[in-house]
């Protein structure tokens, strides 16, 4: 996984004061848990950007003045529910041979056949839930939905793999293609079409049978 380098400096002070007069400087209180000690950090808020403002997972090395350096993941973030400005950031601190719980984002690729018969897809999981050991965390997770037709769905099932477990009930849906109004519409229209021609069929035998006797009738008379 893509790691992200977050150059701040160690909080000597975590109080309401220290914390309101971080902020009003534009940097954002920050907790690293998981080590012998919470580490108390801070950062100025653009630091954070390419790791907080983006679809994708990533892992981070925080590198504070002094020498101290951290492999961490970020685990809780708080807005201002007003401006949306970062509040504080909780991270928890990674270690190669202990396991760690991430939420990892799902991308589908190709064109679902489903969905050009006039299906409607559904996706269901944007981001999944694993827990693996730092170096066997995935970036993302690719679903080939090419195959999908519709009223078929991929399921965490088809996602399994040894390097990690996925925190979710095998049978949990990530995308589906679902009916959709329209294609019923279409369904039902091919359908009648498919009765009218039978229909018109068996009328164009009956009518042929219909103006053959007659016509062998009239040959027998003139035959007479």
């Amino acid at each position: 996984m893509k790691s992200i380098t977050i150059k701040g400096s160690e909080r000597e002070s975590v109080g309401k004061k220290a914390t309101k007069a971080l902020r009003n400087a534009g940097k954002v209180p920050c907790v690293v848990y998981g080590g012998d000690k919470p580490l108390h950090f801070s950062a100025d808020e653009l630091a954070f950007r390419n790791l907080v403002y983006t679809p994708n997972a990533h892992t981070v090395a925080i590198d504070l003045e002094g020498g101290t350096k951290v492999d961490a993941v970020m685990q809780d973030i708080q807005f201002h529910p007003v401006t949306d400005r970062i509040l504080h950031i909780d991270f928890y601190q990674l270690f190669k041979d202990k396991e760690v719980t991430m939420n990892i984002p799902v991308r589908l690729v190709g064109n679902s056949p489903g969905v050009k018969n006039g299906g409607r897809l559904l996706f269901r999981k944007r981001k999944l839930a694993i827990k693996a050991l730092p170096d066997m965390l995935p970036d993302f997770f690719d679903i080939d939905i090419s195959k999908l037709k519709i009223g078929d769905n991929i399921a965490v099932s088809t996602l399994l793999n040894d390097e990690f477990s996925i925190l979710h009930p095998d049978t949990t849906v990530v995308v589906q293609v679902k009916t959709a109004r329209a294609a019923i519409v279409v369904e039902e229209e091919e359908e009648e079409e498919g009765v009218e021609g039978a229909e018109a069929t068996e009328g164009a035998e009956t009518t042929a049978e219909g103006t053959e006797a007659p016509a062998t009738e009239a040959a027998a008379e003139s035959n007479d």
